[in-house]
């Protein structure tokens, strides 16, 4: 979208009739900072998140053992402890 149209949308009427550039600074800055995207033609997306899929996870010696007896593969190998 349009630094205009989000400008528009998020102040409302007045707060857009009044300074139809409001929204610059903060699109400026949230461009800055990572979470926002911008094309030559200045409009702006927020920036796609990747890597949304499964994350692996830390499983104690113990439940993988229950996880493996049950027919279960555990996708993060467990840290083995060493016994003093």
């Amino acid at each position: 979208m349009s630094y205009r149209e989000i400008a528009r949308r998020a102040g409302g009427k007045r707060k857009y009739h009044h300074d139809t550039d409001w929204a610059k600074p903060l699109l400026s800055r949230m461009q800055e900072r990572g979470i926002l995207e911008s094309d030559a033609q200045g409009r702006f997306r927020v920036k796609p998140v990747h890597g949304k899929g499964k994350a692996a996870r830390w499983v104690s010696p113990d439940i993988n053992k229950i996880l493996e007896e049950g027919g279960v593969e555990s996708s993060a190998a467990p840290i083995p402890i060493e016994e003093e």
